[in-house]
């Protein structure tokens, strides 16, 4: 093993057992990693990308995983070489923590719900460096201050609940480096959050690398991010490896056709193409060059946005406010609240993708809930074809619920895992009395399923037999089961990758020029929300900060958090290397 290097990975292969199948999840993948530098790995879900993580910390045998071949060796602190493969249980617990710290991908279910952000942090910091808990205590609080988190004494007595998506996330940065680990591998560590609070993150991590001198394994399934962050990447498809090379090199001139589509499947931030490319286009047989989609012109946008915008409205908001109440009396009733939604107004016209962008906390989700009551607002009129929401009887508006439905932003929650994809999408149909038998909804259900690019004989399945894209297709099927008019997407794709994702957006404009579908189309990604809307609105802290035509606000942002916004988004095209 190379002195330069902290990390090698040699022929590392995994599989995973499920009844009388095998998986091959890992196959002969090899790689190393320099003290001090950062590594990208890169690649959709079910590339093995986080396996080849937790294959690393010999975590897999918690979720049914075996390295079948391979070897990973490691440099210590103190120069020494040793092989991971052949190290006790005892000695890797040593190991996690102290020589490599680990930042998982989605903080809510790495932080234990019942136990305080500082006693998590504290009990992994005393267990390693063997301090006393005064001195485990005041080392807590001095990370959570490196770490930037604001208030690090309430921090420390905070639960996991009540800290944002950002907090929970440097929390856990905290952890994985209170022992000063040599090689700190973050799988996913930015993924759903905001573009603002992203980039802090990154900036944090890169500061914190340059002062511990630490390396670094990152995984994201976001080249954008990656071509900013890692000195060289390596690309995985279906368990290999099939490209690596430095950040530059890899993203100027990509060798393999998957690399290629990775990179061209978002929306471009210079054009506003009708649809945008998926990946399986890039890996077709015979394939050599794929044609960029055809962009709609500014002429073809303003004629048909005059026949749009002379249409009366489907939906007004009219100086909506809701409030959750964060204190009670000593009798039980509020007596302090926020304003979660404060003094909005807007109107959506039929047939248009609205899009509401802003941070975590800006109030987007409860707008949206507030417009289809699934939370109940304080004031204010909500509209739907002249009929104001707010005053309808419960049996009125269920079957108003027909007409107005949202796709929710995660896919695991919002389906019933004892229900198979058949019976979640049947549901509905159900509770709105449309069609005659089971028999016709049945017929029905297949029908949606084949609509959203599922195959019928995929009814009987259950949600976890379903990739994260297959379960928003099931989602988007269940909500279109109800012929609805007004579709609320509620950060429907923002945890999906960027290919996935990109089928996804496809299949909504599809859907959109079939059936005439208005959608309100809600996330943080302003990128994905451009290449969507008519028109934006921009929140935060509950109202309006910046409305108008989507190129416009894009192109020419007149509010300083706009701006901020939009500065913050990562793109390929200014910071590769």
């Amino acid at each position: 093993m190379d002195q330069k290097k902290i990390l090698e990975v040699k022929d590392l292969t995994v599989v995973f057992h499920h009844e009388n199948e095998i998986t091959t999840a890992v196959n002969g993948v090899s790689f190393a990693v320099e003290r001090g530098e950062t590594v990208g790995i890169v690649g959709e879900s079910g590339s093995g990308k986080s396996v080849t993580a937790l294959s690393i910390l010999r975590l897999l045998h918690y979720s049914g995983g075996e390295i079948v071949k391979g070897s990973i060796f490691f440099r210590d602190k103190e120069e020494v070489e040793k092989s991971l493969m052949s190290l006790s249980e005892k000695q890797m617990q040593q190991f996690r923590g102290k020589e490599a710290g680990m930042i998982f991908q989605e903080p809510m279910t790495s932080l234990n719900p019942v136990l305080t952000c500082g006693f998590q942090v504290m009990e992994a910091m005393r267990w390693h460096l063997k301090i006393g808990r005064k001195d485990a205590r005041q080392k807590v609080l001095d990370w959570f201050d490196e770490v930037g988190l604001p208030r690090p004494e309430a921090i420390f007595h905070a639960y996991p609940h009540q800290l944002s998506g950002g907090q929970k996330q440097r929390v856990m940065i905290a952890m994985a480096m209170s022992c000063n680990p040599s090689l700190l591998i973050a799988d996913e560590p930015t993924t759903a959050l905001d573009v603002t609070v992203q980039k802090t993150i990154l900036e944090l991590m890169k500061k914190l690398q340059a002062k511990h001198g630490m390396s670094i394994l990152f995984i994201t399934h976001d080249l954008a991010l990656v071509s900013g962050f890692a000195d060289r990447v390596l690309v995985m498809y279906k368990g290999e490896v099939v490209e690596e090379g430095e950040t530059g090199k890899i993203f100027s001139m990509p060798s393999h056709p998957y690399t290629a589509g990775l990179l061209k499947c978002r929306p471009p931030a210079n054009k506003r193409l009708k649809r945008l490319v998926t990946i399986s286009e890039f890996l077709e047989p015979g394939t050599r060059s794929v044609q960029e989609p055809e962009a709609e012109t500014p002429e073809e946008r303003r004629k048909r946005h005059g026949i749009l915008y002379s249409q009366p409205p489907i939906l007004q908001v009219k100086d909506l406010e809701t409030a959750f109440p964060t204190h009670y009396s000593f009798f039980g009733k509020a007596d302090a609240f926020v304003k979660a939604v404060n003094c909005v107004s807007f109107d959506v016209y039929p047939g248009e993708t609205l899009g509401i962008v802003g941070e975590s906390g800006s109030g987007k989700t409860t707008l949206g809930r507030s417009i289809l009551r699934l939370i109940k607002a304080r004031e204010g009129k909500i509209i739907y074809n002249g009929r104001e929401i707010g005053e309808l009887s419960q049996k009125k508006l269920k079957s108003l619920r027909g007409d107005l439905q949202i796709i929710f932003q995660d896919p695991y929650s919002s389906l019933n895992p004892r229900l198979t994809a058949g019976a979640a999408i049947m549901e509905p149909m159900l509770v709105q009395s449309q069609y005659k038998n089971r028999e016709q909804r049945k017929r029905r259900a297949a029908e949606l399923l084949e609509m959203v690019g599922l195959d019928h004989t995929q009814f009987s399945r259950y949600p976890h037999e379903f990739s994260g894209g297959q379960r928003q297709r099931v989602c988007i099927a269940r909500t279109l089961a109800v012929n609805p008019k007004l579709i609320i997407c509620d950060e429907s794709v923002s945890a999906l990758d960027v290919s996935v994702q990109a089928q996804i957006l496809n299949l909504l404009n599809h859907l959109k020029r079939e059936f005439g579908f208005t959608y309100v189309f809600i996330s943080h990604d302003l990128s994905v929300v451009r290449f969507m809307s008519d028109r934006l609105i921009v929140m935060r802290n509950g109202q309006i900060e910046e409305m108008g035509e989507a190129d416009k606000i894009y192109s020419c942002p007149e509010k300083e958090y706009t701006k901020l916004l939009l500065g913050a988004i990562p793109l390929l095209e200014t910071v590769s290397k």
